[in-house]
């Protein structure tokens, strides 16, 4: 087979993945019992067209695009690993645009594009523990576009009561049909556009304790183990 086949039977294929693992999360969405709390939050910013950061964990991402409303642009940072290819293509679907970058690693491009497009009235989605960890830890590029942008952060996550976390590095969750499902939303938090290192780093953990806290709360609505953040040494300036 020639090398332009097999390019081109690997496009197909990820096509073609990245349409079924949509269709699937259209089905887990039609399947599950919804309950959403703190609906308010969100709700609140769509209706004034006020732009705002969507922030939640990696291993929360399977049915985020259902948290969302559609008529809302948003745009996903997502690496540009092969990883985050398939997650792009497959959000695709749902209307989703993605930003390709880091926000912690060689991602400077991808933070001033988000900051451009808050400014402009849109949104934008970080997964502050992605695109390789540590889980539930929180990397300084959500504040640096908060602080830049001027738009404040919304933690929110999901859990169901069917369903398996994957043995991977961010605990995944592989969410299961027939379920009963909740989504939770945290209160935003702003960062000052005249913050210092030490404000930069309490609103960090501002994040990144309202995120761990309504991960659990959405576990703990559901049934299912809680999962904790990733035991690790102090992080170093350079990897926050």
């Amino acid at each position: 087979m020639s090398l332009i086949k097999q390019v081109l039977q690997s496009t197909i294929i990820r096509c073609v993945s990245c349409w079924i693992g949509a269709q699937y999360i259209r089905f887990v969405h039609a399947t599950t019992r919804w309950q959403i709390f703190g609906a308010d939050i969100p709700r609140t910013f769509w209706e004034k067209n006020e732009p705002f950061i969507l922030a939640f964990w990696h291993g929360r991402l399977l049915m985020m695009p259902h948290c969302w409303d559609q008529e809302k642009p948003i745009h996903m940072l997502i690496s540009g690993h092969r990883d985050g290819l398939l997650i792009a293509n497959t959000v695709a679907h749902f209307g989703i645009k993605t930003v390709s970058g880091s926000s912690s690693k060689g991602g400077a491009s991808a933070l001033r594009t988000m900051v451009k497009m808050l400014k402009a009235g849109e949104y934008v989605g970080i997964t502050p523990d992605g695109p390789r960890g540590p889980r539930m830890h929180t990397s300084k590029g959500i504040i640096t576009v908060a602080k830049l942008s001027g738009a404040p952060i919304i933690p929110t996550a999901f859990a169901t009561s069917n369903g398996r976390n994957l043995k991977s590095w961010d605990q995944f969750l592989l969410a299961w049909p027939f379920s009963k499902g909740v989504i939770v939303w945290g209160d935003p938090i702003e960062v000052s556009s005249k913050a210092d290192e030490k404000a930069v780093e309490q609103a960090r953990k501002c994040v990144e304790n309202s995120l761990n806290t309504i991960t659990a709360q959405a576990d703990q609505l559901t049934g299912r183990k809680l999962i904790e953040a990733e035991q690790t040494m102090a992080l170093s300036k350079k990897d926050r």
